[in-house]
């Protein structure tokens, strides 16, 4: 029923085109060697690769396969415990070589998207990328903001910290992303200072405002399963309201810069901000008393302000709505737009923690999302810089010389979508986002048609065929390294098109083509027999620009 009504909301040109046992051995004889371990079976490959396009940017055949080896389990496991892949380290090495001139070619504001392609295309802590991702978009910034634009080292430091928390604890996320510079320069927390009665200037609520409506509790209370609670009038009940704002307000004053200016950084004639260096509090721009937070919890006049950010954290951190509000996002951003409240709650109680794991675990809060049992039946739009992600790791893309420099804008134009570059705080969907028809009208959201629509349906189109017949898959700057796709195990199947086509369902659409697509696309093949590569360009084109493929899951 779902996938019938993703298919009416969702344009495609694909049907418009027509288209030997061992025993020991005796007399003193070396014992026989024990047999090799078992071919993993065609449904261990499938149910691997059901798990990696929940986990990664998109699995490679050798991804899937290393998976099905392992066992899904012990692969997540390792995931959990790789050491995170950091984006600073790339960016820096872009400076070392290139330097840190605004007006040159290629400008140090695109390092950073040369160091997330780096990552999100060769890095071994796939999941660890992957939950930076999500998380990037419930505490988003953006390099719409010009001093952000030009400051990669900020932005790869930010990505680093959501790297870095991504399985630690979600208090000290919160608290990373509370001082981070990067947040306070977008939400303007930097430099915010206390109440001055001579200017009759007020603290900025900005950041006081967005860190409870979209980084902790929302705008209402909820159950534990995420939905709303009612007054005794059935309507919902606010989490706060001007007042507490005005109290956080207070709290978030007195911060600025860890280090003011980074000599030789030009930035319309001056120096900018460091913004990869955790802001400081200055007490004497720090609002003093004591500040009146949420179900009646009182900061004590007299503290740092430090201690006062510390315990407004912890008051939004022990709120009961956390787990419900950040779960349910987290259940949406990485298996399926509309969890069942059971759903919910069995996660929203992850992060309440049980005695053994700690309240906000993020790794225990990870598995429940991707262990349950309703995460192997989920459904969601995908993303379309997902889908280009996962379009280049799926055909084994490489570098010719170990560098990817990809500037990611002929992206950004084609889906209106590109990594921290979202248009607002609000990222580039609500996770809310109902579309009219068939969809709103069952009650569904899909926050990823927020973005889609007919220009980025032909700009995901065009895209695709970019990658696939263009001589790069990533636009990179002139005399860099070129990044290409490697189609040759694709073509080595293509003289039988039932082959080809196994290979794709398998890495692509994890064993779950339908045969309507299927056999439209096998139909599509016929003519081309005399040319495998442009066979394979044809089957993967059509594969990948379908419907089929465009939506996450395998509904019934």
């Amino acid at each position: 029923m779902m996938r019938t009504l993703v298919l009416i909301l969702i344009s495609t040109t694909l049907f418009a085109c027509g288209g030997g046992g061992g025993g020991g051995g005796g007399g003193g004889q070396a014992p026989a060697p024990p047999p090799p371990d078992p071919e993993p079976t065609a449904a261990e490959l499938q149910q691997a690769s059901k798990l990696l396009s929940l986990t990664t940017f998109g699995p490679s055949y050798d991804d899937i396969y290393t998976a099905a080896d392992m066992g899904s389990d012990a692969w997540l496991e390792q995931q959990l415990n790789l050491p995170a892949t950091l984006h600073e380290p790339v960016v820096r090495r872009y400076i070392d070589e290139y330097g840190y001139d605004i007006n040159a070619t290629p400008s140090p504001g695109t390092f950073r998207r040369f160091a997330f392609y780096e990552q999100a295309l060769t890095a071994p802590d796939q999941l660890r990328q992957l939950t930076a991702y999500a998380l990037s978009q419930i505490f988003v910034v953006s390099d719409n903001v010009d001093m952000i634009f030009i400051n990669p080292l900020g932005l790869s430091s930010y990505y680093d910290m959501l790297l870095t928390h991504a399985f630690g604890n979600f208090r000290d996320l919160l608290r990373a992303v509370t001082l981070h510079p990067v947040m306070g320069l977008y939400l303007s927390h930097v430099n915010n200072a206390r109440f001055n009665p001579v200017t009759n200037t007020f603290p900025d609520e900005n950041y006081a405002r967005e860190v409870m409506q979209l980084f902790s509790i929302g705008l209402f209370e909820l159950n534990p399963d995420g939905t709303q609670r009612l007054d005794g009038s059935g309507n919902p009940i606010p989490t706060y309201g001007n007042a507490e704002i005005r109290e956080f307000s207070k709290i978030f004053t007195g911060l600025s810069y860890g280090q003011s200016t980074y000599n030789g950084i030009p930035f319309f004639g001056r120096e900018a901000p460091v913004l990869e260096v955790p802001m400081i509090m200055f007490e004497d721009y720090h609002e003093p008393g004591e500040k009146y937070l949420l179900n009646g919890a009182v900061v004590p006049a007299g503290q740092t302000g430090l201690e006062d950010i510390d315990d407004a954290l912890d008051n939004l951190f022990n709120h009961p709505n956390v787990g419900p509000f950040i779960g349910k996002q987290l259940i949406q951003r990485l298996v399926t737009s509309n969890p069942s409240p059971e759903y919910v709650a069995r996660v929203s109680a992850a992060f309440d923690g049980d005695g053994t794991t700690p309240r906000g675990d993020m790794t225990t809060v990870l598995r429940a999302v991707l262990l349950d049992p309703e995460a192997s039946d989920g459904v969601k739009l995908r993303e379309p810089f997902l889908r280009y992600l996962a379009l280049n790791r799926g055909l084994d893309v490489a570098s010719s010389d170990g560098t990817w420099p990809g500037y990611g804008f002929v992206v950004q134009f084609l889906t209106q979508q590109h990594v921290m570059s979202a248009p607002s705080v609000f990222n580039f969907y609500l996770p809310n986002f109902t579309p009219a028809g068939e969809l709103g009208n069952s009650g569904l959201v899909a926050p990823e048609f927020q973005i889609t629509n007919d220009s980025t349906i032909a700009g995901m189109t065009n895209l695709i065929a970019y990658a696939l017949f263009g001589e790069q898959s990533i636009d990179t700057p002139d005399d860099f390294a070129d990044i290409t796709l490697d189609l040759s195990a694709y073509e080595a199947l293509a003289a039988t098109p039932d082959a080809l086509l196994d290979r794709i369902d398998l890495v692509f659409f994890a064993g779950a083509m339908d045969d309507v697509t299927r056999d439209a696309i096998r139909t599509g093949l016929e003519p081309l027999s005399g040319d495998l590569t442009l066979r394979t360009q044809v089957a993967l084109y059509l594969a990948l620009s379908s419907p089929a493929y465009a939506v996450q899951g395998n509904p019934s």
